[in-house]
């Protein structure tokens, strides 16, 4: 048996049968009471250890209610920053009131331009090129309409009306588009030289109601009724096509 056991150990198990016949030159029988004893000792269940008892350890500290008082931390103090020097507030006294001019904490207040002084140039512009339209107007062709007949006979129009509102309206608003930096180039552009335009053709017009008139004409000749009658097709024309490049723009 002492031999068979330094067998299983070397092997890490159990032999069997075959080999314990082959390495003591033993029988099958017993091959088979060897192994089966050597079964038996490892099968059984090892020694257990003693069970460990509880024990009441005293306590070596004693129990007291009153905390410790804590060890005084230094604490070292804080400078206190210099104060300014006063400075001089330009009669002999110091203050400390002052804002320099260059700081940048103090940005300098913008006044809102006013515009009342542009009404009071546009009202008496206004009268001028109003009375100049409506009598080129006139002299051309436009005049008192009936707009709604059958349906309302009595309401009428003076269609030279439609001149100064067109022209010098639409002049205004490519002038203010033109000024703006709210737009792109191509916008821009087309309402400089759109605004040009209208106001350059605007001065013709007074320009030439002005001579008619004074040279006593009472119609018109035809190249200049052509051209007026063509104006507000040019400002519809124009209007459109800004207003679409103002609304392309802003998709962009």
């Amino acid at each position: 048996m002492p031999d068979a056991r330094k067998l299983a150990d070397r092997l890490g198990e159990i032999p069997s049968r075959n080999a314990l016949m082959k390495e003591f030159r033993i029988g099958a029988p017993k091959a088979n009471a060897v192994r089966d004893a050597l079964t038996d000792e490892r099968t059984e269940p090892a020694e257990m250890p003693p069970p460990r008892t509880l024990h009441a350890v005293p306590d070596l500290e004693p129990d007291t209610d009153t905390p410790e008082p804590a060890e005084p931390v230094d604490v070292e103090p804080v400078p206190e920053a210099p104060e300014a020097a006063p400075q001089a507030t330009g009669d002999g006294h110091p203050g400390t009131n002052i804002t320099a001019p260059d700081a940048p904490d103090a940005p300098a207040a913008r006044r809102k331009p006013r515009s009342w002084p542009v009404w009071v140039l546009a009202l008496p512009a206004f009268v001028a090129i109003w009375s100049g339209w409506v009598g080129l107007g006139e002299l051309t062709g436009f005049g008192v309409i009936h707009p709604l007949p059958g349906i309302a006979d009595s309401f009428s129009i003076n269609t030279a009306i439609t001149l100064p509102i067109g022209v010098e309206a639409y002049a205004a608003y490519a002038l203010a588009v033109w000024l703006s930096d709210a737009y792109g180039a191509s916008v821009r552009r087309f309402a400089r030289w759109s605004a040009i335009g209208s106001l350059v053709f605007g001065c013709a017009g007074q320009v030439a109601y002005h001579l008619l008139s004074a040279a006593g004409v009472t119609s018109a000749p035809w190249w200049i009724t052509t051209a007026v009658a063509c104006l507000p097709v040019a400002v519809l024309g124009m209007g459109a096509a800004l207003a679409h490049l103002i609304h392309a723009n802003r998709d962009i």
